[in-house]
């Protein structure tokens, strides 16, 4: 509303006095002093008080006494004297035996023919409804929240439990290639606890792949590097983050690499490194696990296995492209997805260890 409208003494009065007297919405005319001159059917009928004899009396007389809040009462004095406005107050209306409403008010001061005319329209708006609609929206989204964090705690302690029992199931059995499918399928669930307990930490609906990778990495070094001075494995990853489901689909295909390096590329007393590098720009993106092993296979690539299936088949759910290099010695396998080609798209990452 504008600080001033300034009109005629008489036809200003007769105008403010139709427009309380026709709106639909709750309006009280005031004088300088805070005196009801009209009030509209709809502010009597919103707030319970009596429409005969309401003109007359001052604002914080009205009800039992409930508008007699000293800072609307200042309010409303400054905006008289215009040095101040009343504009989108809300305020707490406490009504004896009553539930609280909440109120917006606005005012305006109209000057009729000269200074030491004033009054004052009170425009009252009662927010109540949607505040509450407001709480109890945001209290659904805490509780879903709540919910699903703690969701996503017992899915990581669950995927724990699993995997505990599958390494203890490998370091029972006496065939060498069960064994090692226990102790895959061990590494698989790691690599997706390992999501869970980034997205509990953080609580936040991405995944951040720096912290993400260096977890698993460390989680299957643990369980399967005996000399850590002897072969490391290392994560180069920018500050990329992604949802979970890609998370987890980016860590299944390191899981698998890292295995299938540790498995074929380092026999007994071979000494090296396994390096995975992560880099992203816009919606293009590259992942490498690079190794300096004994290297592919001479006479025939060897039959694909289970790993090499499920690496080929999650990057194809990624769009992504699969490249395996001979680094000579050494091999590097190569996860690309390029969202489009053109000017200023990077060139692959260096597969270097």
């Amino acid at each position: 509303m504008a600080a001033h409208s300034i009109l005629h003494k008489d036809a200003g009065n007769g105008l403010a006095l139709a427009i309380v007297a026709s709106s639909t919405e709750p309006l009280l005319l005031l004088d300088q002093d805070q005196t009801v001159i009209a009030a509209s059917a709809s502010f009597c009928l919103a707030f319970h008080i009596e429409p005969i004899g309401i003109a007359g009396q001052r604002i914080t007389d009205l009800g039992s006494g409930e508008w007699n809040v000293p800072q609307l009462k200042s309010l409303l004095s400054a905006t008289a004297s215009g040095s101040a406005q009343v504009d989108a107050y809300e305020l707490e209306l406490k009504v004896p035996g009553l539930a609280s409403r909440q109120l917006v008010l606005n005012a305006e001061k109209l000057v009729f023919g000269g200074p030491e005319t004033k009054l004052l329209l009170l425009a009252v708006a009662d927010v109540t409804d949607q505040r509450l609609a407001v709480k109890v929206r945001d209290d659904l989204v805490r509780e879903k929240a709540a919910m699903l964090k703690e969701l996503q705690h017992r899915v990581a302690n669950s995927l724990q439990i699993i995997a505990s029992v599958l390494l203890q199931s490998a370091r029972k059995v006496q065939s060498e290639e069960t064994r090692g499918h226990l102790h895959n399928a061990h590494h698989r669930v790691m690599s997706v606890a390992a999501v869970q307990r980034q997205l509990v930490t953080t609580g936040e609906p991405e995944v951040g792949l720096a912290g993400y990778f260096t977890e698993l990495c460390a989680s299957i070094a643990a369980s399967m590097i005996p000399d850590p001075g002897q072969l490391t494995l290392s994560v180069e990853c920018d500050a990329s983050a992604t949802d979970s489901e890609t998370s987890v689909s980016l860590g299944l295909i390191i899981t698998e690499l890292v295995i299938n390096a540790l498995k074929h590329g380092f026999p007994p007393g071979h000494r090296g490194m396994i390096k995975v590098s992560y880099r992203s720009r816009g919606a293009n993106w590259s992942m490498s696990v690079t190794d300096n092993g004994v290297g592919m296979p001479t006479g025939g690539a060897e039959k694909p296995g289970l790993g090499t299936s499920i690496v080929r088949a999650l990057a194809t759910q990624l769009k992504a492209d699969v490249r395996v290099v001979d680094m000579t010695p050494g091999t590097a396998v190569l996860i690309e997805h390029k969202a489009f080609a053109g000017p200023g798209v990077e060139p692959p990452m260096a597969l270097a260890v």
